[in-house]
């Protein structure tokens, strides 16, 4: 379970192409400090295994299924990528409860700079939009943040200098995907309602 808070701003140092997976290198000094075989470390908001570890370098494997539904497919060597260890027992929860399971992919529709902060407004993919509510949260490339408006196809994020400077909103461009994980308490809320009965099945 991660919180949202990106601890660093890593680089893919390295791509290999497999049958049906790839296996990307990482450089990440703070999440690989104290990091073993088998640890997770969210990369862009998708949970990955630690399978190998050099020195402030380590190697995660990404199966179909995650580079089909994510953004992970579109990274090359010299990729930026936020990069989060797992909330540790007992932290603190300074942005949200976030699975590092990617729903699905947006794209940046456009930026809007002002003095102090940027309006960036993100594209919704279908099924996605019942999920974001203003004022609620929603995990965008790794990193929890506040809706600030929410419509059929789209939604709106305020991005404040830290996180422009600190993660990789700041450099994404109109057009560039970015990993979307909407709030799961609002995924076990809907399943709840629709099963009012306790048979297991959706009441819709």
């Amino acid at each position: 379970m991660f919180t949202g808070i990106v601890e660093e701003l890593g680089e893919v140092t390295a791509v290999e192409e497999l049958d049906d997976a790839s296996r990307f290198r990482l450089r990440g000094p703070v999440v690989t400090e104290g990091a073993k075989h088998g640890d997770s470390i969210a990369v862009n908001g998708v949970c990955l295994t630690v399978v190998e570890l050099g020195e402030h370098e380590f190697t995660a494997d990404v199966m179909a299924e995650t580079l089909h539904r994510s953004s992970l497919g579109a990274l090359t060597t010299g990729s930026r990528v936020n990069l989060e260890r797992p909330m540790a027992l007992g932290g603190r929860l300074g942005g949200h409860l976030v699975q590092g399971h990617v729903d699905g992919t947006g794209r940046i529709l456009a930026r809007t700079p002002s003095e102090h902060w940027e309006i960036v407004r993100i594209g919704l993919p279908d099924g996605l939009s019942r999920y974001v509510v203003e004022k609620g949260s929603i995990t965008v490339d790794g990193v929890s943040l506040t809706v600030v408006d929410a419509g059929d196809d789209f939604f709106t994020i305020s991005l404040i200098p830290t996180t422009l400077a600190l993660t990789t909103l700041g450099i994404k461009q109109v057009g560039d995907p970015v990993n979307l994980e909407v709030d799961v308490l609002a995924k076990y809320v809907e399943r709840l309602l629709g099963d009012r009965d306790g048979s297991g099945k959706d009441a819709r």
